[in-house]
């Protein structure tokens, strides 16, 4: 499948927090979490290495309307809830149109 919308977004986490974030932005990649559907083609989550309180998540989508279906679901909204308590200010998000690239963990 080809990615055709996608975002990058900041998130900053309150101090001692980071950890936490992380693991639950993980989450997303759990089986019936939005990150695991075929749609999702790009989910990554990268830590700064600068400043440990920032987190950086990176997605793509085969489409927008597949990403806004999806993360309108309720595992979606659950963890958008539990994230809300562990930022220090709100996320910066970049859109954006995915070109070409390669990912291999």
């Amino acid at each position: 499948m080809t990615a055709t919308y996608g975002f990058h977004a900041t998130l900053t986490a309150r101090p001692g927090k980071s950890d936490q974030l992380v693991d639950l932005l993980l989450t997303g990649l759990h089986e019936g979490s939005p990150g695991a559907s075929e749609h999702c083609v790009v989910y990554l989550v990268c830590r700064s290495a600068s400043d440990p309180d920032v987190v950086h998540i990176t997605e793509g989508w085969t489409s927008e309307e597949d990403h806004h279906r999806l993360f309108a679901g309720e595992a979606a909204q659950s963890v958008v809830s539990q994230i809300e308590g562990l930022l220090l200010k709100e996320p910066e998000y970049t859109d954006q149109v995915p070109v070409h690239g390669k990912a291999a963990f």
